[in-house]
This record gives C-alpha cells, sequence and structure tokens, in this order.
C-alpha cells in the first residue's frame, strides 16, 4: 500500500468553503465595518474572541501590521476584503493596499457593499490593472427596506447598482454575490444586474445566522425575523430556487445550497471563481 502524507496546509481531500470557494487567499487591512450587519461573521468572530463589542465594532481602525506588509505575486486570486469593507471612511487605506496587491501582479476579487463615491475613486486610479481585477458586489434583496433591516449602514439598492453599472461600463469585470438571500424575491435582484454582469451572480442562505446574530446583540425582534428568514430557505423553496435557475449559466450556487441539492463541493481553493 502506497503511503499518502498529507503535508500542513493540505486541501486534499477536503471541502473548500466560505470565502474560499471564491479566492485561494484572503486579505485585509481593517478592524471593524461600519455596515453593522445584523449577520456578520466577522462582527461575530471578533465578539466571541473578545476583541471587539458587538457596538464598537462599528469603529473602522487600519491595520498598521497590514499596511507595513510587502506584497509578492501569488498563484491564485485575493479575495478582498473579507472581514470589513471598503468605505469611504477607508477608501484611502484600502486603495493603498488594494495597489499594492495589483502592483505585484496578482489577480484581486474586490467584494463589496458598494458605495458609489468608492467605486466611482476605484475605477478610476486602477485602469491599468483592469485585467487583474474583478468586482463582486453583495445585493441580498432588492428591497431598500429589506436590505435596511439587516444592513442598516450600508448603502441602498439603488446606489449598488449604480456602483455595478458604472464597473460595468468602464470595462471592468462584474459579479454579484446574493449570500445572504435576504427575502423570498431574490429572482428580483437577478433580473435587474444580469445585464451588467460579466462573470456570475452567486446565491446562498444566511449561514449560522441565529448564532451570529445572538453575538451581534440583535434584538428579540430582528431575532424574529431571523427565524423567519430562515424558514422562507427551508429545502422545498431552495429546491424551487435551483429549478428556475439551474439552466442560467450565469447563475452560481454557494455552499449552503449545494449540500441541499446535492452538488459536489469543490476540493480545491478558489476553484469556483
Amino acid at each position: 500500500m502506497a503511503l499518502v502524507i498529507f503535508r500542513k496546509g493540505s486541501t486534499m481531500g477536503k471541502k473548500v468553503s466560505g470565502t474560499f470557494e471564491w479566492a485561494k487567499y484572503n486579505e485585509n487591512c481593517i478592524t471593524g465595518c461600519s455596515h453593522m450587519c445584523q449577520y456578520c461573521y466577522a462582527r461575530n468572530r471578533a465578539v466571541q474572541m473578545g476583541v471587539r463589542t458587538p457596538e464598537t465594532w462599528q469603529n473602522e481602525v487600519i491595520s498598521r501590521k497590514a499596511m507595513t506588509k510587502v506584497h509578492t505575486e501569488r498563484n491564485g486570486r485575493i479575495m478582498f476584503p473579507t472581514t470589513h469593507d471598503i468605505t469611504p471612511n477607508t477608501l484611502a487605506a484600502c486603495s493603498i493596499y488594494l495597489e499594492r496587491m495589483l502592483n505585484a501582479g496578482n489577480a484581486v476579487l474586490i467584494v463589496s457593499k458598494p458605495h458609489l463615491v468608492c467605486i466611482q475613486f476605484i475605477c478610476e486610479a486602477f485602469t491599468q490593472y483592469k485585467d487583474q481585477m474583478l468586482f463582486r458586489f453583495t445585493i441580498g434583496s432588492k428591497s431598500n427596506e429589506v436590505l435596511q433591516l439587516w444592513e442598516p449602514n450600508a448603502p441602498s439598492f439603488e446606489e449598488r447598482l449604480a456602483s455595478l453599472k458604472l464597473a460595468y461600463e468602464k470595462g471592468y469585470q462584474t459579479s454579484v454575490s446574493c449570500e445572504p438571500m435576504l427575502d423570498e424575491n431574490i429572482h428580483l435582484v437577478v433580473d435587474a444586474t444580469s445585464e451588467f454582469v460579466t462573470d456570475a451572480i452567486w446565491l446562498g442562505k444566511a449561514n449560522e445566522l441565529m448564532l451570529r446574530m445572538t453575538s451581534n446583540g440583535a434584538s428579540a425582534e430582528m431575532m424574529e425575523v431571523g427565524r423567519k428568514l430562515i424558514g422562507l430557505q427551508c429545502d422545498t423553496n431552495i429546491w424551487k430556487l435551483y429549478n428556475k435557475y439551474c439552466n442560467d449559466s450565469i447563475i452560481k450556487w454557494k455552499e449552503s445550497i449545494k449540500k441541499v441539492i446535492g452538488l459536489e463541493l469543490p476540493k480545491e481553493k478558489g476553484l469556483d471563481k
């Protein structure tokens, strides 16, 4: 029998999930996020580790350690950011960090609930790196009432759509993330955005929702909204969604949906980019 050696860090035989479905590496340069999303996994983790409270997570602090990092070219796409966002307050630092990654020759997946002023700046400032960049804008609902409930300080649907259109018209690669889907009308987001997408629209359920909301300090009323959302994302409804879009080449499925449908999970980081 041959001896198989699993080296530290090897992904052989492991199922890839989360951010690694999209990219091989993660990069961040800020701690905290002013969007204060109810379902935020980074906020949940910071609270559990005792480095932030649910309330102080909104304070965006530049990481001095990250800003002194020397970037080299990597074999695989980098997702940036993953634990914060690019907001007007963090745009300057994020732009410096992004330029260093791109200047080193890296391909970067920029994931954001986009502020139009930030996307305008990035599109104008990084034209020479256009071929290395892919925007992925998070839009979990077309309803501003729903977005405001779940993502109280993030941009409106109209601002996110305008950001997507701008990046598309400027010739950048574009995509959309509907993870988490925040209501039962995600088809409205697909219909509104698909013509401005060059890559894919990703659909995904809310992950570990009640655990994260509890850690993030959600009110009793918001917890009830969370329970209703979980009900809307029952297996029966996920199957209906899959049957609606299974032949649409622009739609891709996150791990949470693949598990329900029985689709194979990738075993290599960044495979489902």
